[in-house]
């Protein structure tokens, strides 16, 4: 985003907090985070591949309509057992376990670099960022 945003990130961060603050809580969309590319130890990728993503999909939509679990961790929620469709699939059992597991240290050493990140904004970047950022390391331990 850096490069196409004509003024500074600080601003335009503080207008989209500006937005969820005063829209309906009802009408924002919601956000997941899923990583397709998570490998094992030996450097193999763990989700079966493209044609499998309308599982987690329809795992989304289930959430948004309240059908389906999840369980909470120091990042979001995660799907919770038995509510991600695997149907069919031939992913195992320690896969499954790899793919929904939260690596704490890593996402540790990738808050410690927020930071630096959040300084290159200067005194524009809203403070809701940094409070943001301490309760993401907090949660972390």
């Amino acid at each position: 985003m850096l490069p196409f945003c004509g003024y500074n990130m600080g601003d335009y961060f503080a207008h989209w907090l500006k937005i969820g603050q005063t829209a309906d809580p009802a009408k924002l969309p919601r956000i997941f985070y899923v990583n397709w590319f998570r490998k094992d130890a030996g450097g193999r990728f763990v989700w079966p591949g493209f044609g499998e993503n309308m599982r987690v999909l329809k795992w989304i939509i289930q959430r948004l309509s309240g059908d389906a679990g999840a369980v909470p961790t120091p990042i979001g929620k995660l799907p919770a057992p038995g509510s991600l469709d695997l149907a069919g699939l031939d992913l195992s059992q320690a896969d499954l376990d790899l793919l929904l597991t939260v690596d704490t240290r890593a996402w540790q050493a990738e808050a410690e670099q927020i930071p630096a990140f959040f300084r290159t904004f200067g005194p524009q970047l809203p403070a809701r960022l940094w409070e943001l950022q301490e309760e993401l390391a907090d949660r972390l331990g």
